[in-house]
């Protein structure tokens, strides 16, 4: 009579494997999740920032002036205005890498005059970046009516 010792340790070890499988697949999945988790909260406070300052340069009719009113200040470079936030989406009231103590830059709104084709129309793109990847996380346009001249009535 042989013994079927070897034949059940070889079936659990066989089902250990199926488990060990099932269970690396399931932490691939919470893993992904997660991360798509967390572009979606980005995404989301991202478009509340985009808008707030959208609405503001609409309201004001100048980006300068608008930055200025949210902020307190506007950085200008390379004829766009840059905001800069942290990983929670709050403003950081200095430029990133100048020595100040402060918590790193992760996202960058920035401000850019776009040309509207038609004189009395202001236009600007307002996107916010990723500075890890370069990658836009969210933007819009928006277009005001800008003061032509006086009024001859």
């Amino acid at each position: 009579m042989k013994s079927r010792a070897p034949l059940i340790l070889m079936e659990q070890m066989v089902m250990l494997l199926v488990f060990a499988l099932a269970a690396a697949l399931c932490m691939q999945a919470f893993v992904k999740s997660d991360q798509m988790s967390q572009r979606s909260q980005d995404r989301d406070r991202a478009l509340t920032q985009v808008q707030a300052v959208a609405e503001t340069v609409r309201h004001c009719g100048d980006i300068e002036a608008a930055l200025t009113q949210l902020h307190g200040e506007a950085y200008e470079q390379d004829g766009a205005y840059w905001s800069f936030y942290d990983a929670d989406w709050n403003y950081l009231n200095s430029v990133p890498g100048c020595g100040t103590g402060k918590p790193a830059a992760v996202f960058r709104l920035e401000v850019r005059p776009v040309d509207a084709g038609a004189g009395g129309l202001g236009k600007a793109r307002v996107e916010a970046v990723s500075i890890e990847d370069d990658a836009v996380v969210f933007g819009l346009e928006v277009a005001w009516q800008e003061e032509v001249g006086g009024y001859a009535g």
